[in-house]
């Protein structure tokens, strides 16, 4: 099958883009902090929010679309998380493990749109995963496939993302086989991969984890306390 010419990479570790304002983000919140060890008082908390509404808004990457293989969670939810992954990332496997979950739970209320979007800056072995994912999605079992893939909070290494490997755990969690290879060689399934791959590319997001909560930046699989203050933060921005 004939793949579209992809758009150069950055290597894995580099910080260009919306990655780079995170991190300045975190910077001054850090200084804040260093300057005002208590952090407690009425200047620290503005000076706080006033970080925060610095930052620019990424809420447009959110594709909020109905058909999305790759998401969980309504679609006119408040809050909305994109998560720029891959497959062999083990700072990713570890936030899927730790805090996820929490994640999970506020799509499952209702008030939060998780979106996944795999960028495969470690290659091939992570593209044929992302096909495999598409895959399962196809026969309502991305979610299940995904925690596989991560399960214990562990990657896989590229001999355990060989097809023959992939299609193994397909079928071990129910998926007809015949069904798993024809979408995962679909034309549907390659234009799925690289529109997610070019979105990664257009935002800048070539290291992973990188993720874009209620449109704000947040870089690295950081504790679930993290994620849940920036999501009752997005939240009560949001209304809710």
């Amino acid at each position: 099958m004939s793949r579209s010419p992809r758009p150069s990479r950055l290597p894995a570790g580099t910080l260009p883009g919306l990655v780079v304002l995170a991190v300045l983000v975190l910077l001054a919140v850090a200084l804040w902090r260093s300057a005002d060890p208590g952090g407690g008082d009425d200047n620290g908390g503005q000076a706080a929010a006033d970080t925060q509404q610095q930052q620019a808004d990424y809420s447009h990457a959110e594709r909020r679309d109905p058909d999305d293989p790759f998401a969980m969670g309504p679609v006119d939810a408040p809050v909305g998380l994109v998560m720029f992954t891959d497959y062999q990332c083990p700072f990713c496997a570890q936030w899927s493990e730790e805090t996820l979950p929490s994640m999970v739970a506020r799509a499952e209320h209702g008030d939060l749109r998780i979106e996944i979007r795999d960028v495969n800056v470690y290659g091939p072995d992570s593209e044929r995963a992302s096909l495999a994912a598409y895959a399962a999605a196809q026969q309502d079992s991305y979610w299940d496939f995904h925690d596989a893939l991560f399960e214990g909070g562990r990657h896989r290494s590229g001999s355990e993302l060989s097809e023959e490997a992939l299609v193994g755990l397909a079928v071990e969690l129910g998926m007809d086989r015949e069904q798993f290879l024809t979408d995962m060689h679909s034309p549907e399934a390659a234009e799925e991969i690289d529109r997610n791959e070019q979105l990664g590319v257009d935002h800048g997001a070539m290291s992973t984890p990188v993720f874009l909560l209620g449109g704000r930046p947040m870089v690295g699989a950081q504790p679930p306390e993290v994620f849940l203050e920036a999501y009752d933060a997005a939240l009560e921005a949001n209304g809710g």
